[in-house]
């Protein structure tokens, strides 16, 4: 069991956020840039929200976002989405759970380009630590992380974001884990170490999707580095939400924060559990890693796992329920042919892959790593696509 030395995560923060330091905290809580009107963001483009939006919302979900807290004055949460009740926090000083739940599900409006990835969820805001990598609470502690896990699990929340995740491990945090795989729930969460050979938590821990995170150019941004990176997608130069804008609509941007990347994520699992109800925890994971948009070898990469988010061949793939996840087998075996979806109207340039003609488990494998991926991320040398808004 590692911890984080201090200050190692917040080596990479979200650019002009407070100090982290409990004595500065009460005296410079997060103020927002403003209302945020230039040109959509790349993670924005990348995942491109609006042509997901045809499938589904997100409608019926519950997205727990585990860190400071959530600021639900932000006008770019809707009435009622972000929930209260026992063990919630409507409020963030810190402003980190605010700019993940922006991502995850902040409303269109007509004062900004930004919106979430998954505005039909209900958000379920939960504080277990005031700030992020400070020298008083080393990144977090895990007893009070897997309190706030449980929290979810009873409260209900098919998707677990931790939005700020700890410096060690404890079990306690296990033992929560457990209790979320056993309940269904699909627990997320950020390489965020920025010290070489240090390791965030759950990240490492089994039963949790471990996400890291790239720049535009598919550069990972955080350090940490292991064979349980899962999937990759946007944590630098980003915009989302702002915590202190009063009840208007505010932003905070650029932002570069490797745990940013595990709200991109957590988004995109609410819409695949929306638009595939039937599917059990382990098999929204491997759907979203079978889908990835590879790496040209088609290996695994301990900074970005099986490749970087697909967010509509994720959501779109016809996929076989039990598809196994991506191994260095699947990767190897020969590659089915990709069938077009007919839900829409496609984009001629960077298509996601579309419904993938399978047959048997050894070829559903295969399947799910999809061609047109695999393809694009050849050409792309580790790139991300770049979607019109």
């Amino acid at each position: 069991m590692r911890g984080i030395a201090a200050g190692a995560v917040a080596a990479l923060v979200v650019l002009g956020l407070p100090s982290t330091a409990t004595s500065a905290r009460a005296a410079a809580c997060a103020n927002p840039s403003g209302p945020y009107t230039g040109a959509v963001s790349w993670g924005q483009r990348l995942v491109n929200p609006p042509r997901l939006w045809a499938l589904t919302r997100g409608e019926g979900q519950t997205v727990a976002v585990i860190g400071t807290g959530v600021d639900k004055q932000n006008a770019q949460f809707g009435p009622g989405q972000v929930l209260g009740g026992a063990g919630t926090a409507d409020s963030d000083c810190d402003g980190r759970g605010t700019i993940a739940a922006g991502i995850v599900g902040a409303q269109q409006a007509n004062e900004t380009t930004f919106t979430g990835v998954a505005p039909g969820v209900k958000l379920l805001p939960l504080r277990y630590t005031e700030s992020n990598g400070s020298s008083s609470d080393g990144g977090g502690d895990p007893g009070a992380l897997a309190g706030a896990i449980e929290t979810a699990v009873d409260r209900g929340a098919g998707v677990i974001l931790v939005a700020v995740p700890a410096g060690s491990d404890s079990p306690a945090l296990g033992a929560a884990l457990e209790h979320a795989k056993s309940r269904g729930a699909v627990v997320i969460s950020a390489a965020a170490a920025t010290q070489q050979g240090a390791h965030t938590y759950p990240t490492a821990s089994k039963d949790v999707l471990a996400v890291g995170s790239t720049d535009e150019s598919g550069a990972p941004v955080q350090t940490e580095a292991g064979d349980y990176l899962g999937i990759a997608a946007p944590g630098a130069n980003l915009v989302s939400t702002s915590a202190g804008g009063g009840g208007a609509v505010a932003h905070r941007w650029p932002i570069t924060d490797p745990s940013l990347a595990a709200a991109y994520v957590a988004g995109v699992a609410a819409l695949v559990r929306s638009a595939h109800p039937e599917l059990k925890g382990e098999q929204v994971v491997n759907r979203l890693t079978l889908t990835a948009s590879r790496p040209p070898s088609g290996a695994h990469d301990p900074r970005r796992g099986w490749g970087m988010l697909d967010a509509y061949a994720a959501v779109s793939s016809t996929l076989p329920a039990n598809a196994p996840g991506p191994s260095a087998a699947a990767v190897r075996s020969q590659l089915p042919a990709v069938v077009p979806a007919a839900a829409e109207a496609r984009p001629t340039s960077d298509v996601a892959a579309g419904v993938v003609a399978v047959g048997g488990v050894a070829a559903a494998a295969a399947a799910g790593i999809g061609v047109a991926a695999f393809r694009r991320g050849r050409r792309r040398g580790w790139r991300p696509s770049r979607f019109r808004a």
